[in-house]
């Protein structure tokens, strides 16, 4: 295992660990206008997950996968409606959502060959980066939203 996949793994089992049991009105719950809820949260970093193993790998996501690329930037960091309505982020979608953005990912953190390390994509934010850049920002990516996650549920008017 690498240790850009020792890494992931941590960060983004540790996010998991911050959604489990919550409900759909607890994922659904929005601190202020403008911010993801942390149901978005969740799809938007699987999203992230697809959205750069797919550019490595010229695979073409279909299905969930191709609607969780969109999560990677539309309501995030554009004006586009975020792709996923609350009624329907529930925690079967967030978990299935997650089992698919560790199928695609989870094999690229696991052994990031040369070809992938060195291969161009366009991130999430707009720079062309390299996949390198891709396994060192998606090492630390679901710990930042784990943080957000905490925030969230410690806030004042968070559903119990």
């Amino acid at each position: 295992m690498s240790d850009f996949a020792s890494a992931w793994n941590l960060s983004r089992g540790r996010f998991e660990e911050a959604l489990a049991g919550l409900s759909q009105t607890q994922l659904n719950w929005r601190s202020h206008p403008g911010a993801l809820t942390l149901g978005e949260m969740a799809l938007h970093v699987a999203g992230v997950e697809v959205f750069f193993a797919s550019q490595l790998t010229g695979r073409t996501p279909d299905g969930m996968a191709a609607r969780l690329t969109e999560a990677a930037t539309d309501g995030v960091v554009n004006d586009h409606p975020f792709p996923f309505s609350a009624a329907e982020t529930t925690p079967e979608l967030v978990a299935e959502a997650h089992r698919v953005g560790r199928e695609w990912w989870g094999p690229l953190a696991s052994d990031p060959i040369e070809e992938i390390r060195n291969k161009s994509l366009t991130s999430a934010l707009g720079p062309v980066i390299t996949g390198d850049g891709a396994l060192a920002r998606l090492s630390f990516h679901a710990a930042y939203h784990q943080g957000q996650a905490h925030l969230y549920r410690t806030s004042p008017g968070f559903p119990a």
